[in-house]
C-alpha cells in the first residue's frame, strides 16, 4: 500500500500509526532500576560543529555515550561517525533523513530503515546497535524491519529538550530532577530545533558533573541494556 493510500483512508492511517503504540511496550526505554547507572543518548548527528564538542565533553569527562544518527547526515561526515566508534560510544540508528514515520508509507518506511542502517555501518566500521524512531513515531511495519536487522527499538525515560527550545540552565535541572536510576536521557547534537546543539554543549558538562554528583554512574547504552 502507498503512502497516499494510506492518507487518504482515514481508519487505516489511525491502524497503522497509533495501532504500532502496543508493540512499543516491547521497546527499551529504561534499563535496571537496581544500581544507579544512566545513560546519555544524543539524536540528530552528526553535525560537523557541534558532534566534536560533544565529543570532547565527554572524552575530557571520560564518559561514554550513545549516538542516534541519521543517515543522510552520516553520509557528509563518514569520518565523524568513525570517531564516535572508535572512541567508544555506541552507534544507533536515527532512520535516514528524519522523516515522521506517521508520514512514511510501507516501502518508504523499510527504505528509511535500511539506508540508515547501512549509511552508518558502512562508515562506522560497525553496525549500529540500536534504532530510535524521529519524535518517537512508529508504524506496524518498523517492528518486523527492525527485527531482521537485530536493532531493538529504544526510546527515553528523560528529554531535555523536546519541540521547544531549552535554556542549559534548565536542561541541567531537567536532567537533575527526573533522572532515576536505568534512565535514558534523550539529548540532541545537533539542531532538530533551531539551536539544540549549542545549548546541549553549553549544558553538557554541567550536567555530567550534576549527574555524577547525584550518585549516578554515565554508561552506554550497550552497557545499561
Amino acid at each position: 500500500m502507498t503512502a497516499g493510500a494510506l492518507l487518504a483512508a482515514p481508519a487505516l492511517w489511525v491502524a497503522y500509526t497509533w495501532g504500532s503504540h502496543a508493540l512499543t511496550l516491547g521497546c527499551r526505554w529504561r534499563g535496571e532500576s537496581t544500581g544507579r547507572k544512566i545513560a546519555l543518548t544524543f539524536d540528530d548527528g552528526p553535525d560537523p560543529e557541534t558532534t566534536p564538542r560533544v565529543l570532547d565533553i565527554l572524552a575530557a569527562a571520560d564518559a561514554r555515550a550513545s549516538f542516534f544518527l541519521v543517515g543522510e547526515r552520516v553520509a557528509r561526515e563518514p569520518g565523524l561517525v568513525r570517531r564516535i566508534a572508535e572512541t567508544g560510544h555506541d552507534l544507533g540508528n536515527h532512520s535516514w533523513s528524519h522523516r515522521s514515520l506517521w508520514l512514511a508509507g510501507p516501502r518508504r518506511t523499510v527504505d528509511e530503515v535500511r539506508r540508515g542502517h547501512e549509511a552508518i555501518a558502512e562508515a562506522g566500521g560497525v553496525p549500529p546497535r540500536f534504532f530510535r524512531p524521529p519524535w518517537g513515531m512508529t508504524n506496524l511495519v518498523l517492528f518486523p524491519v527492525l527485527h531482521r536487522l537485530g536493532t531493538p527499538c529504544v526510546f527515553w525515560t528523560v528529554q531535555t529538550e523536546g519541540q521547544r527550545p531549552a535554556s542549559a540552565a534548565l536542561q541541567v535541572e531537567r536532567a537533575r530532577r527526573r533522572a532515576t536510576p536505568g534512565a535514558i536521557l534523550d539529548l540532541h547534537d545537533a539542531d532538530g530545533v533551531p539551536g539544540a546543539g549549542r545549548r546541549l554543549v553549553e549544558a553538557l558538562p554541567s550536567m555530567i558533573d550534576t549527574l555524577r554528583g547525584e550518585g549516578y554512574t554515565l554508561a552506554p547504552l550497550s552497557d545499561l541494556l
